[in-house]
Formats: C-alpha cells, structure tokens, sequence
C-alpha cells in the first residue's frame, strides 16, 4: 500500500467552534468547509493536516455516531515552545502540564482543545545519555 496522505480527524459536536480553535490557535486554515466537516491546513506546512468533522454526521458509521473525539493526544512540533506556551498562556486555554524539558528528549507543555482531545505542544532536545542509546540511528533530537 502507498499511503498519499495522512491526517487525523476530530469528531466533535462543535464543528466551527472546534475548527475555529485550531485556526486562532494553532494557525491552521480551512480548505474546505462545510457545516459537518471543515478540511485544515498548517499556514506554515502544507503536509501538516487535520480535519474537523460532524460525530453525528451519516458518513460516521453507526457503531461511532454521535461519539466525539476522546482519549486522542495531538503532538505538534514547533520551533519555539516557550512562545506557543507563553501565547496560550495570555489566550487563558488550560496548561495540563507545565513547561519542561524531558531526559527522554522533548521541551514540551500540554493544553487541550474544546473538546478535551490533548494537545502536546513539543520541540526535540537532546536526550540525556540513558534515553540517547534508544534512539534507533539518525533519529537522535538535538
């Protein structure tokens, strides 16, 4: 299988006001948008993708209708987290965790969307050493 594309979708019961956040947020922008599904893409990355749509929309299989997003965690890297941090910070979104830094590798703090999916907001650091030698070959942060 050749996979062309990638991106996750959000079921939610507030498609604009979820759509919406992504965009004042996380500078996302519509592609398309329609009142059961918006299309977003990164303003700065246009293989960076998420979609937006209705859970009780009829394309949703039965089993799944009317069942939001839950239990989803969302990592976007980004070039400057302590910016991201401080913005959210000022906007009043909720900080699940602090700004850190991880041995494991990441600067990162965790925020959630309107419909409580996590949003780890990250920046890969270096490792320290006993985290280092997991790291498979070229995939080392830092």
């Amino acid at each position: 299988m050749k996979t062309t594309s990638y991106y996750p979708v959000l079921m939610t019961k507030d498609v604009a006001g979820t759509s919406g956040f992504y965009c004042e947020h996380l500078d996302f922008k519509p592609l398309f948008t329609a009142d059961w599904y918006v299309h977003l893409q990164s303003s700065t990355d246009e293989t960076v993708n998420l979609a937006i749509l209705d859970a009780d929309h009829g394309t949703v299989p039965e089993v799944a209708r009317g069942r939001p997003a839950g239990g989803v965690l969302l990592n976007f890297e980004v070039e400057d987290p302590d910016a991201v941090y401080e913005r959210f910070q000022a906007a009043g979104l909720p900080i699940l965790l602090g700004l850190r830094d991880e041995a494991f590798g990441q600067r990162h703090f965790i925020s959630r969307d309107p419909n409580g999916v996590l949003l780890d907001i990250i920046k890969p650091i270096a490792p320290s050493g006993e985290f280092a030698a997991q790291y498979e070959a070229g995939a080392l942060p830092g």
